[in-house]
């Protein structure tokens, strides 16, 4: 790109939010074919619609921008090799909703962090767009769920009489004379509750059509992984009468034929796991009791170390695409 003659090439921090936006919304263009092509509820299929159209909006106007400053597309995931989109239904219409709740949710965070880093006006225009869109779609969702009545709120708290500062050190505390969790607390749990509830309900769907032995061991050991930490999230709000979000488990059918390719399931897989890292990180750092933070720690380990055998899985198999990376000096040195 030009400005006043002058080439402004892309920044690190552009090149890396391009590029993953690209690779997403390339899987996203994969999931949300075969959903629309398998919805039944007429009040879903234009919510699922609309976000397959922007999706391919987005890898238009992404693809020409790589065009432009003759940057590599990605081979990312195509629809006649990652995706059969007549293979029975494996989830219900209830889970893509769920799904698009979710992903809505994820992408603000995403465009959010794509306006923050963007310098060029080009770059910049693309994720603002990108936001609000995300946005819309968030809307539509939302009130397809509250019409249907499958909205999951937050549990509700009481005001306070009045404002109040914290006067002893066992607000800190976790283990013994344990204070009532503050809002912003049950806010990170029940929300991490709700992914990793959708997170079990959809690597019990691909471990049923995974055509790998060793992908499937990966998705069904996940699904045990997420299964614990509803249980130990939930069991954190139940110790102050407050509500766990439903389970999604009985959204998924027992469809066992192809559906997704392996590359695809695990390209999700591995990249919702590393978005859990984040919130777990953000449940960690808005949490003063101790007790909390420590769970967060325990869970955090558990999803670490799932994180990098599943990236081991993919490289081992040959579909861990390289994101763009600084130059080797070292090796430019010896090509000479």
């Amino acid at each position: 790109m030009k400005i006043d003659g002058k080439v402004i090439k892309l920044t690190a921090a552009e090149i890396s939010q391009l590029w993953s936006a690209y690779m997403n919304d390339r899987a996203a263009i994969c999931q949300l074919s075969y959903f629309l092509n398998k919805a039944e509820d007429e009040e879903v299929k234009p919510v699922i619609e609309h976000a397959l159209k922007l999706s391919q909006a987005h890898i238009m106007t992404l693809t020409e921008i790589m065009n432009k400053e003759k940057f590599p597309i990605p081979s990312a995931f195509k629809l006649e090799e990652d995706v059969d989109v007549n293979a029975p239904s494996l989830f219900s219409d209830s889970y893509v909703l769920q799904y698009l709740l979710q992903m809505g949710r994820i992408g603000l965070n995403a465009y959010s962090m794509g306006i923050a880093l963007a310098v060029r006006a080009d770059v910049f225009s693309f994720f603002n767009e990108c936001f609000k869109e995300s946005a819309e779609l968030l809307r539509q969702t939302n009130e397809v769920l509250l019409a249907k009545g499958l909205y999951v709120r937050s549990p509700y708290l009481e005001f306070p009489e009045q404002i109040d500062f914290v006067k002893k050190q066992k607000f800190l505390s976790g283990y013994f004379d344990k204070r009532p969790l503050t809002a912003i607390e049950i806010t990170n749990i029940f929300g991490n509750y709700e992914r990793n509830a959708l997170g079990l309900a959809t690597l019990m769907g691909f471990s049923q059509v995974a055509q790998s032995k060793e992908v499937r061991q990966y998705f069904i050991r996940g699904k045990d992984i997420a299964k614990q930490h509803c249980e130990k999230l939930g069991n954190i709000l139940k110790e102050e009468d407050l509500p766990a979000p439903t389970t999604w488990d009985a959204d998924v059918t027992a469809s066992t034929n192809f559906t997704f390719s392996d590359k695809l399931m695990m390209f999700y897989t591995t990249a919702l796991t590393a978005i859990s890292l984040t919130y777990y990180g953000a449940g960690t750092s808005s949490s003063p009791r101790r007790d909390i933070a420590v769970s967060y720690a325990s869970l955090g380990r558990d999803v670490a170390l799932y994180a990098e055998d599943g990236a081991n899985l993919m490289i081992n198999n040959g579909w861990l695409e390289e994101p763009p990376r600084a130059l080797d000096r070292d090796e430019l040195v010896k090509k000479h």
